[in-house]
């Protein structure tokens, strides 16, 4: 097998150097590297996988994530520096010309008992966004079940906690519960080593009214309400029906984005995160109008919505409006204005949508990015506890103690049921009210760039992810060649349509040839077959094709 190119390859960061360093002494157990969106926590997992390869200490790589999109980007990015996976694997042990695979908690899951009969103890397993083992018992189970030979779990996430207070499998807790990270890389850190964005926040309030039973309520987001009632004003600020309400906040965040566009960043694109589907598809709507085009609407029940959202990655197209997928792995760097019109507002799922507009690229030195949102208190305090976070910190010098902080508990995630009485949003007239942060440096009102405040989530905040996309990987430049599991997968699909060729030629049952094909090639079944060997089989079929009868 040829290896890929790996001539682009970039150098490794200080902190990336840092925690292999300290790698270095892991004899086993469980590792847990917590690290920023951005920050590039893809590539210490990887080069610890090649050196415990090649020093013996591992005998295969098996890499666990969410989902199976990122499987496949894992496998790329393996592939970039010369360590081949196979994506969304059905068994933990890989061909023999593979050094691993990459698979989903949830197959692993559906399988706990039979895996953990055939994972050697020389396996390392990389647990990518780690977190998610507690929010499915299932998952938690049949991972420890898998896994129970070996020693050697690598976990990486940018939220290491659980709002249910359920254990993560292999993490270190201290007295108050809080995860205890073996090497943490914070928002904050990447901010100030210039590896991520900063983002400003800019927050909407003024006067919402709507009908809740038979009364008429008239409040802005400084009034104190019941639950029910906070959570019908939230719902009148995102409503999409009420022209001076959130169809107002778009038109600002499109011109934000115009402006972006004109400034320099020619391909930056927008996020809105919706609702729920109706509410995407009246966004979206919303938008066209503004825009006068229409943007890409990806949703997490869609068969395609993997392949929309890569697609929107490499175009030049302005909007993305999206519901349920903006979390682990969803890397799209040109991403550099948001609209925050969701339901959810527990401080993972905030952080998880800013964590999608702070992915630097390179060249472009530290660019600002833009999320608009509803005063909402909910969604102001988490904003202004990261600004507080932060300005801890850097009294601190970077203090690594403040990472000892309790995190604070999940609120509930979405507003209390509705029985009963009606719910109808009437008007809102809101305003942008202040830009959290600060505007950038060089803007009216804004303050000397060595005293600007950008947003911190010191080890809480997600990469990753995403009910779909892609791995928290290196910004590298792109490097010629294919993936091995890609080249696999086209031999194989040639060897399929050879097959059925010789099949109706020569009268032959697919068994009868396979058999044939397995013994020429020295194989038991054709999942077990090296590039080589159906490099060979190929050769074969196509000698006996075009061989004279």
């Amino acid at each position: 097998m040829t290896p890929l190119s790996r001539s682009k390859t970039p150098p490794l960061r200080p902190w990336q150097v840092r925690a292999l360093a300290a790698l270095e002494h892991w004899k086993g157990g469980s590792f847990l590297i917590s690290a920023a969106p951005g920050a590039g926590k893809t590539r210490p997992a990887l080069e610890q996988a090649k050196r415990m390869l090649k020093d013996g200490r591992a005998d295969r790589v098996a890499l666990v994530c969410p989902t199976a999109p990122l499987t496949r980007q894992w496998a790329q990015a393996a592939g970039r520096l010369g360590l081949h996976l196979v994506p969304d694997a059905e068994s933990p042990r890989p061909p023999k010309d593979f050094q691993g695979i990459a698979v989903t908690y949830a197959r692993v899951a559906a399988s706990g008992e039979k895996w953990g009969s055939l994972v050697s103890p020389g396996t390392l397993v990389i647990a990518d966004e780690a977190h998610h083992l507690g929010e499915d018992l299932a998952w938690g189970n049949g991972f420890s079940a898998a896994f129970k030979r070996t020693d050697k779990l690598l976990l990486l996430s940018g939220t290491p906690f659980r709002s249910d207070a359920t254990p993560i499998p292999g993490m270190r807790y201290d007295r108050d519960g809080v995860v205890v990270p073996d090497i943490s890389y914070t928002y904050a850190d990447a901010v100030r080593d210039h590896v991520c964005r900063p983002v400003a926040f800019i927050t909407y309030d003024g006067t919402l009214s709507w009908q809740s039973g038979d009364d008429v309520i008239e409040s802005s987001f400084d009034t104190v309400l019941s639950a029910r009632e906070a959570g019908r004003r939230y719902r009148t600020a995102i409503s999409t029906d009420l022209p001076d309400g959130m169809p107002r906040i778009l038109r600002e965040a499109h011109e934000k984005l115009a402006e972006t566009r004109a400034g320099g960043h020619k391909d930056a694109g927008g996020l809105v995160i919706a609702a729920d589907g109706h509410h995407a598809k009246a966004v979206a709507k919303l938008l066209r109008e503004i825009t006068g085009k229409a943007p890409t609407v990806v949703l997490h029940t869609e068969a395609r919505a993997a392949q929309k959202l890569a697609a929107f990655t490499d175009s030049r197209e302005e909007w993305l409006v999206a519901v349920n997928m903006v979390s682990e792995g969803v890397d799209i760097p040109r991403l550099r204005v948001g609209v925050y019109a969701t339901a959810a507002k527990t401080p993972l799922i905030f952080r998880q949508i800013v964590g999608r507009f702070v992915r630097a690229i390179p060249g472009r030195g530290q660019d600002l990015s833009w999320v608009y949102l509803p005063a909402d208190p909910i969604l102001r305090d988490h904003a202004e506890n990261v600004e507080g976070e932060l300005r801890h910190v850097l009294r601190r010098g970077l203090d690594e103690s403040v990472l000892d902080d309790p995190v604070e508990r999940e609120r509930k995630e979405r507003d209390p049921e509705e029985e009963g009485e009606a719910f109808v949003p009437l008007s809102a007239d809101v305003v942008p009210q202040m830009t959290l942060f600060g505007p950038p440096p060089g803007e009216p009102g804004g303050p000397p760039a060595a005293k600007r405040i950008v947003p911190s989530f010191p080890s809480a905040i997600s990469a990753s992810a995403g009910a779909g996309g892609q791995a928290d990987e290196e910004d590298d430049e792109d490097v010629p060649g294919m993936p091995a599991y890609e080249r696999r997968a086209l031999l194989r699909d040639k060897r399929h349509r050879l097959v059925g060729d010789l099949r109706r030629r020569d009268g032959l049952t697919p068994a009868e040839i396979n058999i044939w094909l397995n013994r020429e090639t020295g194989v038991s079944r054709v999942e077990d077959a090296t590039l080589a060997q159906l490099e060979q089989s190929i050769e074969l079929l196509l000698d006996r094709l075009t061989a004279r009868r």
